[in-house]
């Protein structure tokens, strides 16, 4: 992988589940991690939520000091220029849902771009309302990287109805993956799916990631 990851898509797509599974995978195979947490729309879940399993995993979370309360101003922390500065870590950048979260990322872009050692992942959820197929989900791709000024690399195909996703829900969706990946010009880099779920994909042609789901502090 590449040293900063940058994890994007519309909202609810399920973007900072996959961004705190990336981090705690790559710490296991022992890659200094830092979570950056750029999601300043103050979405459900947040990867504070997730704090504890982070510190325990010794993965430094970057965050806005409102993030987990009713505070909902567009505060990005000083730290988070280490995502450009810092080169000893690899970052997992977790991205605002559509244009006006990925606007955050403006400022980094240019260094970014720089440097080039970076993938960003468009995460695709064929179930959410507004990218029910390929076509507006490659919209929301184009609002993304207009406003951050950054070109996704690849798809991560999380299609899934929560607790209700069966591996028929992840089958059904790959034909739709499939054709953003066509009209984006850009591969799928793999389909994610909660651990027993991908229990019962043994004949899925593709690279299944495991997921973990994060639980919300309430």
């Amino acid at each position: 992988m590449k040293r900063i990851t940058i994890i994007a898509g519309h909202y609810g797509s399920g973007k900072t589940n996959i961004a705190v599974n990336l981090a705690l995978m790559l710490k296991k195979q022992g890659i200094e991690t830092v979570i950056a947490d750029l999601d300043i729309v103050n979405p459900y879940f947040r990867t504070k939520d997730s704090l504890d399993e982070l510190n325990d995993a010794g993965i430094k979370l970057i965050s806005s000091e409102y993030a987990n309360s009713n505070v909902d101003i567009p505060a990005i922390p000083q730290d988070m220029y280490s995502i450009v500065d810092d080169k000893s870590s690899h970052y997992i950048v977790d991205l605002g849902g559509d244009d006006r979260g990925a606007y955050a990322l403006g400022r980094y872009a240019d260094k970014i771009k720089e440097e080039n050692d970076y993938d960003m992942f468009f995460v695709f959820n064929k179930y959410r309302p507004l990218t029910r197929d390929a076509e507006s989900a490659f919209e929301v791709m184009k609002e993304i990287e207009d406003a951050s000024k950054v070109k996704f690399t690849a798809i991560i195909n999380n299609s899934n109805i929560g607790e209700l996703t069966d591996a028929g829900a992840v089958l059904s969706s790959s034909e739709e993956c499939n054709k953003l990946s066509f009209l984006s010009g850009i591969p799928v880099i793999f389909t994610t799916a909660e651990k027993s779920v991908c229990d019962s994909l043994n004949d899925f042609e593709g690279q299944l990631f495991p997921l973990s789901l994060q639980k919300k502090i309430i």
